[in-house]
């Protein structure tokens, strides 16, 4: 990743289909600022990570599933965040990831805005933005041109973008969202901010 692998910077590989990445993207803009470092977004295609890994969501486990649900309430209680578990959760994320990659490269300054709006539809108003009406509705409220996003999400270079993200995180050695990388030392999951927090520490500023 060039500066922001050497840089005082934490890049952040997600996918907004993950509840640990939700909680994590609530703390990390301020651990970020505290520390003086860039927040680097990496946006990747979780579904294609675990099938190249060999991973698979916790709710594949059953048992794990109903630990991880009762952990990740037990994160928002600490971080003090709302979270609600979505009912049509796994959530298949290809499109929202193509259009958050595609107005991150086309539309960077309303990057931050779909951002929180998928982030919230998703884990605060458990909406199912599988649904193509469902995610209009969204992108409007949140001041967006529907089609324009869809035909963001459609474009060529967009999808590439995301691929060679995708497969950059698992060249790094991603399993998993979220994943955070100081420099090259990788910290996976929203209950590993500490040592993300430490590493930024340990680095000399920018």
């Amino acid at each position: 990743m060039g500066n922001a692998a050497t840089s005082k910077a934490v890049e952040f590989f997600f996918d907004v289909g993950s509840p640990a990445t939700y909680l994590a993207w609530t703390q990390l803009p301020a651990l970020c600022g505290a520390a003086g470092a860039r927040l680097v977004y990496r946006p990747m295609l979780l579904g294609a990570v675990f099938q190249a890994t060999g991973n698979a969501s916790p709710v594949a486990v059953p048992a794990k599933g109903v630990y991880m649900l009762r952990d990740l309430a037990r994160c928002a209680r600490r971080f003090g965040v709302p979270l609600r578990h979505n009912p049509h959760f796994p959530i298949n994320t290809l499109t929202l990831m193509r259009a958050i990659t595609g107005v991150q490269l086309r539309m960077p300054d309303r990057f931050d805005a779909l951002l929180r709006a998928v982030f919230t539809a998703t884990w605060l108003d458990e909406r199912n933005l599988n649904d193509a009406a469902v995610a209009g509705q969204m992108l409007a409220a949140a001041g967006f041109d529907p089609a324009q996003i869809v035909a963001l999400a459609g474009d060529a270079d967009v999808k590439a973008a995301l691929r060679t993200t995708t497969e950059e995180a698992i060249a790094r050695g991603v399993f998993g969202a979220p994943t955070m990388f100081v420099g090259d030392e990788m910290f996976f999951g929203q209950d590993r901010l500490d040592f993300v927090r430490e590493a930024l520490a340990a680095r000399a500023p920018t």
